[in-house]
């Protein structure tokens, strides 16, 4: 959501991806309310450790971190999981074609990663740790769920190699995150910067990271389709995972994301994990978390879009990102009133839905 209030060059690729005042602004405003924050961020694996983008993230970070809360940033590679008329050779674990249309693009058949391709996966998540580092943020989350190339390698229906990355094992379709973590830590030694992974339940695995969060679904099968309804009443998606892995981490701190909206679901699963998760509830109520932790309320506010409509959920996420980045407020989408505005300009053309312009 937060990549559209960043900078964007159809043509020359290192001009993507620059955080933009708005952007600042965002996170600013999340770090007053006591948000630890996570962002999907665009670093180039040449990005040099200077010039417009390097200042922005800078800022970013700054701004970010100066009322006391962490900023660590989620770094990702797509691996198959790109439209094709924006990648049409993509890499990823095997040649598993991404068969599933989303938001009304195709995806390319990808070509298994050779040793040339690891050497560069490996030593662009490593630069970005360090890039992050010296601009001040204070981790990194490996992005390894969602359907992206880290996914794609721990997942047996995207994984079909024979070889040291692949088969049955676990610490062999992992292999890739470690040597990613062995990279990382050979450039930003320093042990307060925060490694992280983010990863899909049915993959997990247990080795290496501080703090995971527990998450689940791909472009092809959302994981929220498959909750169980026990896990529904208590709101955490993936808490039942989380309960039942979590006994076996020693030196782990674990995050639960996905379906939080009361304090005391909140509070309930913080009796199995370290921590919880929160995306769109906090950008519709940015102070969200502060007021939980001062018991003024008891939960995200009851917005009115239907649960099943994932595009129009994460439309107007993105919406209440650019007033807040522009210094205004987010809208009350639990009033009808604000609903209706909301539909009028939809219908109006005034805003795209989501799935036209992913």
């Amino acid at each position: 959501m937060s990549e559209h209030l960043a900078t964007f060059d159809a043509d020359v690729l290192e001009n993507r991806g620059v955080p933009l005042p708005e952007l600042v602004n965002v996170y600013r405003r999340w770090a007053y309310d006591q948000l630890e924050a996570a962002e999907n961020t665009i670093i180039p694996p040449d990005a040099p450790f200077s010039g417009d983008r390097f200042e922005a993230f800078g800022e970013l970070a700054s701004q970010a971190k100066k009322d006391g809360s962490l900023i660590v940033a989620q770094v990702s590679h797509p691996g198959r999981q790109v439209p094709e008329s924006i990648q049409p050779h993509p890499i990823s674990a095997s040649d598993v074609r991404l068969e599933a249309e989303f938001a009304g693009k195709s995806y390319a058949k990808p070509r298994p990663m050779e040793e040339a391709d690891f050497k560069s996966v490996i030593d662009g998540f490593a630069h970005a740790a360090e890039y992050l580092y010296k601009a001040g943020f204070d981790g990194i989350q490996l992005h390894g769920a969602h359907g992206y190339l880290i996914s794609q390698f721990l997942s047996l229906s995207t994984n079909k190699r024979i070889d040291e990355y692949g088969g049955t094992s676990i610490l062999n379709r992992a292999r890739l995150i470690t040597e990613i973590t062995h990279a990382i830590r050979a450039r930003v030694p320093d042990p307060a910067f925060i490694l992280s992974i983010k990863v899909n339940s049915v993959e997990f695995q247990d080795e290496g990271f501080s703090p995971k969060i527990l998450s689940g679904g791909t472009y092809q099968s959302s994981g929220f389709k498959h909750v169980r309804e026990s896990s529904k009443k208590r709101e955490a998606f993936f808490i039942e995972f989380a309960e039942a892995i979590i006994p076996a981490l020693s030196r782990t701190k674990a995050y639960v994301t996905g379906g939080l909206r009361s304090a005391k679901a909140m509070a309930d699963a913080l009796k199995t994990v370290d921590g919880v998760g929160l995306g769109r509830p906090a950008t519709h109520e940015f102070d969200l978390p502060a007021k939980i932790l001062a018991g003024s309320a008891s939960g995200a506010i009851d917005v009115l879009i239907r649960e099943d409509d994932f595009g129009k959920a994460v439309m107007t996420a993105g919406l209440q990102l650019k007033l807040v980045g522009n210094d205004k407020q987010p809208l009350d989408l639990s009033h009808s009133g604000h609903m209706k505005v909301l539909d009028d300009a939809v219908a109006n053309g005034l805003l795209v839905p989501y799935r036209s312009v992913i």
